[in-house]
């Protein structure tokens, strides 16, 4: 197993300009397997309740994710409910039910303990730390977190830190963590925590990857409708995480190949609910869009002899 990731499996119930809806697949390890499936078979460690529908297991199936990892429990799946804002960027959590997430505690089935890479999603640091435990020795790992987690265990995410290649956070996620406005700055204090690559990502601005002697500002892809953002940030670190698992390969200019990756992934992911467009992507769209990314951000030197 190349690449596994450990985090949630939910049914969320989303509201946007562009209409509703109920109880749609979703969950942060939901989101990164799909996109991740494009270029790897992924690994996926979570929980759901006996109340998970078959179909949506034959969809992950489908798009090719393991889940010799996903465990079922007596109760209700994770669900989330959100209203977003117009434009898109703000957002009204209007309930969050954690049910048998709430008791997770993650066990890696004997196939994913050599994986070379993997991806702690935004569980409780303790837990986090608790998977590390229980691979071999991954040749790299990277970790999402949020401003709780910050808050209220900020000790052991530090530590957690210390084990881990790279940090994916928000620009505010990532000020909160090391009390530094400017993102170079505060991309430089986490690199010191311990990960050597610093992903700060920044909606629909892009994302910004902080690596050795090495900066690279990508914009998202510019779309000409956004219909629900949620899983974005989870499918764009599942295209990054994915690409990589795929080429073996960590140099900075395969670390920029894969923050764009991430991109065009994450801008399927927003054109439909849930998991509508995400699943039905091929890898001729991908590679379509990656060359349109490369145009729009393309330009050529002043022609001053630089």
């Amino acid at each position: 197993m190349d690449l596994v990731v450990v985090g949630s499996v939910a049914y969320d119930s989303v509201e946007t300009k562009w209409g509703k809806r109920d109880n749609a697949l979703g969950g942060a390890a939901t989101f990164f397997s799909v996109a991740a499936s494009h270029f790897t078979r992924p690994g996926l460690v979570g929980v759901v309740g006996d109340d998970f529908r078959q179909e949506d297991v034959a969809l992950m199936e489908r798009c090719g994710v393991d889940l010799a990892g996903l465990e079922r429990t007596a109760g209700r799946t994770f669900r989330w409910g959100g209203v977003y804002h117009d434009d898109m960027n703000g957002r009204d959590t209007i309930f969050t039910e954690l049910n048998v997430f709430e008791a997770f505690e993650p066990k890696l089935p004997s196939a994913y303990q050599n994986a070379q890479f993997l991806f702690l999603g935004n569980i409780h640091p303790s837990l986090q730390s608790a998977v590390l435990e229980q691979v071999e020795n991954p040749r790299f790992v990277g970790l999402d977190t949020m401003n709780l987690w910050i808050d209220i265990s900020r000790n052991e995410l530090v530590n957690v830190l210390e084990r881990v290649d790279a940090l994916f956070v928000n620009d505010e996620e990532a000020r909160q963590l090391t009390g530094k406005y400017n993102l170079r700055d505060a991309a430089a204090a986490i690199r010191e925590m311990g990960p050597s690559i610093a992903v700060i990502k920044r909606g629909e601005y892009g994302a910004i990857v902080f690596s050795e002697d090495d900066i690279f500002i990508m914009p998202a892809f510019l779309l000409e409708r956004v219909v629900d953002p949620t899983g974005a940030g989870d499918t764009f670190a599942g295209g990054f995480m994915g690409h990589l698992a795929k080429t073996q390969d960590l140099t900075p200019s395969n670390l920029r190949r894969a923050a764009v990756v991430g991109s065009v992934m994450a801008s399927f992911c927003v054109e439909g609910f849930s998991l509508d467009t995400l699943e039905g992507v091929s890898m001729d769209d991908v590679t379509r869009r990656y060359r349109e990314f490369i145009e729009l951000t393309s330009f050529e030197g002043l022609g001053l002899g630089e």
